[in-house]
């Protein structure tokens, strides 16, 4: 298992290795110990979730209200997304910048977000299946969004699927009509980044 840090620092890309033969192929998609030694801490479980949608589907930028957060574990066990992580803890060295990970049921990567980042993901193919672990179970009234279209955060979403073809984007309502990152900062939405400094350390 290969983990590396992203540009946005609280985020990690994992690698697994992959051992097949004629049977099938067999990872270990967590692994707790290796996992631990990169990020520092544990992940604690309260929720698993799966998410499966068409070609296009856009879901984010999604993030909750620190304390107490919601750190989660991802991976795409059928198909393709484009995952993206956005810095929206205010006060932070990497505050408003992104960075991303394909996920897919070729290298089966995962991608690790602790808590105060931003999350979202664009389907690039029918029926694309993502399993995340979350830290804390869902909240609505702790869960909030920002446009995933927001000019200042600048995220290069891919307008192809994977194969090849053109897709059109496809958000909820409540993303299609989510705050600029501007916005929701005026507004008191975003997490502190020594808040949430705070509450990992207290964590632990």
């Amino acid at each position: 298992m290969d983990i590396r840090q992203l540009k946005v620092a609280g985020s990690w890309e994992i690698t697994p290795k992959q051992l097949g033969d004629t049977r099938g192929v067999f990872l270990e998609w967590f692994k707790e110990s290796p996992f631990v030694e990169a990020v520092g801490q544990p992940l604690r479980l309260a929720q698993a979730n799966c998410s499966v949608s068409a070609a296009g589907v856009l879901r984010g930028i999604h993030f909750a209200d620190v304390p107490p957060g919601q750190a989660k574990y991802v991976t795409c066990i059928r198909g393709a997304v484009l995952d993206v992580v956005v810095d929206l803890r205010v006060g932070s060295p990497t505050f408003g910048l992104w960075d991303s990970v394909l996920l897919d049921d070729v290298d089966r990567r995962a991608i690790y977000l602790s808590e105060g980042l931003g999350h979202a993901f664009l389907s690039l193919e029918d029926d694309s299946s993502v399993v995340y672990l979350c830290s804390e179970g869902y909240s609505p009234g702790s869960e909030h969004g920002i446009s995933p279209f927001d000019l200042e955060v600048g995220i290069d979403w891919p307008t192809v699927s994977r194969s090849g073809t053109r897709v059109d984007l496809i958000l909820s309502e409540k993303d299609s009509t989510a705050p600029s990152l501007m916005e929701a900062k005026e507004a008191g939405l975003l997490p502190r980044y020594e808040d949430v400094r705070e509450w990992i350390s207290g964590s632990d």
